[in-house]
């Protein structure tokens, strides 16, 4: 997931910031159509690929925050 899943999260945040800001433009009604039906299946296959992704780890509760450890 480090590597395709999560550009693809990254690139899909961006498309759909992209898309808000052109709806509130003067462009054609079936441009913005076409690009919610892409936006839509852009959506619907990156939360595919993030749920079927095969990363694993060993780190359980008990480790904590990986960037903050607890002081035990």
């Amino acid at each position: 997931m480090k590597n395709f899943a999560l550009k693809l999260v990254w690139f899909t945040t961006a498309y759909v910031f992209i898309f808000v800001s052109l709806c509130q433009t003067n462009i054609a009604s079936s441009l913005i159509l076409s690009l919610m039906l892409f936006e839509i299946l852009l959506i619907l296959f990156t939360i595919y690929l993030v749920l079927t992704d095969k990363y694993t780890t060993t780190n359980t509760f008990k480790d904590w925050y990986g960037d903050h450890p607890r002081d035990t």
